[in-house]
């Protein structure tokens, strides 16, 4: 390639932000459909590519994996992921939180409690995203959740109705941004009332303007207030504000709404532009330029990077995008780093602490030396977390625990019994490793587990009122885990689609429901709830991950005492 064309491709690099594995090699990689190779990730670096977002490794991994992609690059890097659920949601030893629409439901019962527990949650994200060389975080999710069916953010947003939803992000983004990363505000002008995933199709909301205003802008207007550094679009076609391109690549939508009448002036990244709803309609070249042209900053993962770029600069060069437009976006992007930096120095300054100023080293320079916490060779957090951000995720945990009925029956259980377990699939699913207290608390009492995950035989009948074949799960009592919540790629809003209304009717029925666990969505339990019988024991936690579980069993009179179940925080 020539000179010329080289230095044009480095000048507009900055703006594209790529995937990447959290792990360090290849083959550690879960997802290579979208995560690059690092033979990949160090030449488009080295060209100038500004961004990595980075899924999965351990968080002592992630610590050398910041390190070695900044060693890559000659500029200043943004580094991010999605930790909406804290940083241990996706790098396993960090903390992880329950999800933010459990601090909605605290909010209705005490909003000062879930306020302030909202600025914690942002804090322990900030902090241990910081330690490990991460300098963005993409939350929070603005969107209000007001539709149950809504299949990509469900219990992701903080609330429900807009007032709750705006102020609790705005909490935990001013806790997180004074630990020294930017926040995100997303997916602008709003997700949430969507029965469909954008992941996989363009969802079309079909809202007036007045009631977008009532409805789904506060909650950005509050985060624009609160100084968000950051706003990522929505991949929604909205005909009220553009009746013909998606939120994404609309000028109405980022330029005249976002930029000019919200006043916001930071970062506007798109949603990840590999998606269907925009990857399905537009090749990675031209979307990439119309998200610029409509007001877009930061372009993250594009369907193809070296297509990205190379149409980029060919609108430049053809004058479909001006320069002007693209040193706007630099010079955004040049100050939210240098904030970046003005934050963390003043965390130190607050804290009084040296050993953390080599957290944002790591991502910011190259030589910088791999993070050390004390009386830890491997780095921050390979020790887990801080005693303060562990009694931050168990308080979260038993805030948000609901339960109904008495204690397991334990002289029920004596003869054995099934501990049945739903979840979306067993690949991929974090909450549910061998160890996972969902598996052996029940086994400790003589429960033998089946696990309903779509995959081998059928659990179903063919009759609606008695849908489980219970011929084909064998005898005995049965405890009922339910993991159900949103999530992307799925389709559904998970479970909902599912007869377990009839299938919980038909256990009590034959004298065989011992008990219900239900993690994740919150409208499930609203809809099993009023089905239960008195004498069932019950409970519903918002977290899926083993801390919920052992705190959840534990409060049906399962194994662990309530100091042995705060061992279970990965």
């Amino acid at each position: 390639m020539a000179t010329e064309a080289i230095q044009r491709r480095q000048r507009v690099a900055p703006l594209l932000v790529v995937r990447a594995s959290g792990h360090l090699s290849d083959g550690q990689r879960r997802y290579p459909r979208w995560e690059l190779t690092n033979a990949e990730l160090q030449r488009l670096l080295a060209e100038g590519v500004g961004g990595v977002i980075l899924l999965g490794a351990s968080a002592a991994e992630l610590g050398q994996r910041s390190r070695q992609l900044a060693s890559w690059s000659e500029q200043p890097l943004l580094l991010c992921a999605d930790v909406e659920e804290g940083v241990g949601q996706r790098f396993e030893g960090a903390s992880w939180l329950v999800p933010p629409l459990a601090l909605g439901r605290i909010h209705a019962a005490d909003a000062a409690v879930a306020l302030a527990l909202a600025e914690r949650y942002g804090r322990c994200s900030g902090r241990e995203a910081r330690a490990l060389g991460l300098n963005w975080v993409l939350g929070p999710v603005c969107d209000v959740n007001n539709n149950p069916d809504n299949p990509v953010i469900n219990v992701r947003a903080w609330g429900e109705d807009p007032a709750t939803a705006g102020a609790l992000a705005a909490a935990f983004l001013r806790g997180a941004q004074a630990e020294g990363v930017l926040c995100c505000a997303k997916h602008f002008p709003g997700h949430g009332d969507t029965s469909s995933d954008s992941h996989l199709e363009l969802p079309l909301l079909g809202h007036s303007r007045e009631r977008l205003e009532r409805i789904e802008l506060p909650p950005f207007r509050q985060a624009i207030a609160a100084g968000v550094a950051s706003v990522m679009t929505a991949h929604l076609l909205l005909p009220s504000l553009d009746p013909d391109l998606p939120a994404t690549l609309s000028p109405a939508v980022l330029n005249d709404l976002l930029r000019q009448e919200l006043g916001f002036d930071g970062l506007v990244v798109t949603d990840a532009l590999v998606m269907e709803a925009i990857t399905g309609r537009y090749g990675a070249g031209e979307a990439a330029v119309l998200a610029l042209e409509a007001g877009a900053d930061l372009v993250l993962m594009p369907a193809d990077a070296d297509a990205a770029l190379d149409a980029i600069v060919a609108a430049l060069e053809a004058g479909r995008l001006s320069h002007e437009r693209l040193e706007a976006s630099l010079e955004r992007r040049r100050l939210a780093l240098a904030r970046c930096n003005s934050a963390q120095q003043q965390s130190e300054l607050a804290t009084g602490s040296s050993t953390t100023a080599m957290a944002m080293q790591i991502a910011m320079q190259p030589e910088a030396h791999l993070l050390q916490s004390p009386g830890s060779p491997l780095g921050a957090l390979s020790n887990g977390p801080i005693a303060a951000d562990q009694a931050l995720a168990l308080e979260l945990v038993r805030r948000s625990l609901e339960r109904q009925g008495p204690p397991l029956a334990k002289e029920m259980l004596a003869g054995g019994g099934l501990n049945l377990i739903r979840v979306d699939t067993l690949l991929g699913c974090p909450f549910l490793s061998a160890t996972a207290p969902a598996l052996l608390l029940p086994a400790e009492v003589g429960l033998s587990t089946c696990l309903l995950a779509g995959q081998g035989p059928s659990p179903w009948s063919e009759d609606p009122q008695a849908p489980l074949a219970l011929e084909r799960l064998g005898p005995g009592p049965v405890l009922l885990q339910l993991f159900v919540r949103g999530n992307p790629f799925r389709g559904s809003a998970g479970g909902g689609r599912e007869p377990w209304a009839a299938a919980l009717t038909q256990l009590q029925a034959a004298g065989r429901l011992a008990g219900l666990a239900v993690y994740g969505s919150p409208y499930l339990w609203q809809q099993l709830q009023p089905l239960l019988e008195p004498t069932i024991a019950a409970a519903y936690s918002p977290g899926q991950m083993p801390l919920a579980q052992a705190e959840l069993l534990r409060s049906l009179g399962l194994g662990a005492t309530a100091t042995q179940a705060e061992g279970f925080t990965d």
